[in-house]
């Protein structure tokens, strides 16, 4: 597929700590490369702060102004970026071991910001400008200080913060969301095997599609796997597997030419009817009307 990755940056106002690309914040950035970008390995939190941008984003069209708080999915596609002139940002990437570094996974997981891929930004208020800039001013500060004595250990600190004050933004501002709030009562170890296999079903891009499977991966039962992401995630394994296995089919579907029979092997589906039955089961259409669907929509769009 024609995506290219899409990776932190290096130079003046880029901080990190050592030269892991594992936490890095930036005090500006200025828009997305041409084409189609996808961060594999973080997820990034995006504040918009002057200018506007417009994108799309896993099919949804996006477009940020001033003060806007957009989540950037690692394995989420954006194509077709545009933006003003003065169009300035900043920006926090993290990557999922990062986060089992902070004491986040005490409360949350990586599982919790699954409702939130359909939910990807939020505007902000004036309080919530001010509170965000304090922690982009004491994580700059603290990056910029690595001599200070724990300066890691600092750092890491404020970013678990940081991050649960953006889902809890992000969960306030969005009424779907505070009614689907995560139950958190499996432990720590729980939260960790739920993000294990949100992980895994991530890799797998749409190639396995049983639950027992998974659940054989992450050596429990498939009963087990089913209760612990209801308690964590609120979700049924099998919703998510379907969740990932439809975003691997659109994927293709949207950005490549590959034909349907070419796409069912790929996928490893029995056959090119099974993948159309599967496909229309779960959309309400066959993949060759989803296709040109989005095609037509596409370049209606390009036309306005």
């Amino acid at each position: 597929m024609n995506i290219k990755d899409l990776k932190p940056k290096t130079g003046t106002g880029c901080y990190r700590i050592a030269d892991s690309d594992e936490l890095v914040v930036m005090e500006h950035f200025g828009g997305i490369p041409a084409g189609r970008v996808r961060p594999l390995d973080h997820g990034i939190i995006i504040i918009c702060t002057a200018g506007v941008a417009q994108f799309e984003y896993d099919g949804l069209t996006i477009q940020l102004s001033k003060n806007d708080l957009f989540l950037f999915m690692a394995h989420s596609v954006v194509e077709n970026f545009m933006s003003s002139a003065d169009f300035d940002c900043r920006e926090l990437w993290f990557s999922r071991g990062e986060m089992w570094n902070m004491n986040l996974r005490v409360k949350n997981s990586l599982a919790d910001l699954f409702p939130l891929k359909s939910n990807p930004k939020v505007a902000l208020s004036d309080a919530d400008v001010k509170m965000f800039d304090s922690y982009f001013q004491q994580l700059c500060y603290h990056m910029r200080n690595s001599s200070q004595l724990l300066y890691a250990e600092i750092t890491h600190s404020i970013v678990g913060t940081f991050l649960l004050e953006v889902l809890s933004v992000m969960r306030r501002s969005n009424k779907k969301l505070k009614d689907d709030n995560i139950i958190n009562n499996s432990g720590l170890h729980g939260k960790k095997l739920a993000d294990r296999f949100v992980q895994l079903v991530e890799q797998s891009d749409g190639r396995i599609r049983r639950v027992d499977e998974f659940a054989k991966m992450l050596n429990v039962t498939p009963k087990y796997l089913s209760k612990l992401l209801m308690d964590t995630m609120n979700r049924k394994p099998s919703v998510m597997v379907a969740f990932f296995t439809l975003k691997a089919i659109e994927n293709r579907l949207r950005y490549t030419d590959m034909t349907m029979q070419q796409i069912a092997d790929d996928l490893h589906f029995a056959n090119a009817s099974f993948f159309g039955k599967y496909f229309k089961e779960h959309t309400g259409m066959t993949p060759m009307e989803y296709r040109t669907k989005y095609h037509q929509h596409k370049k209606k769009k390009n036309n306005d």
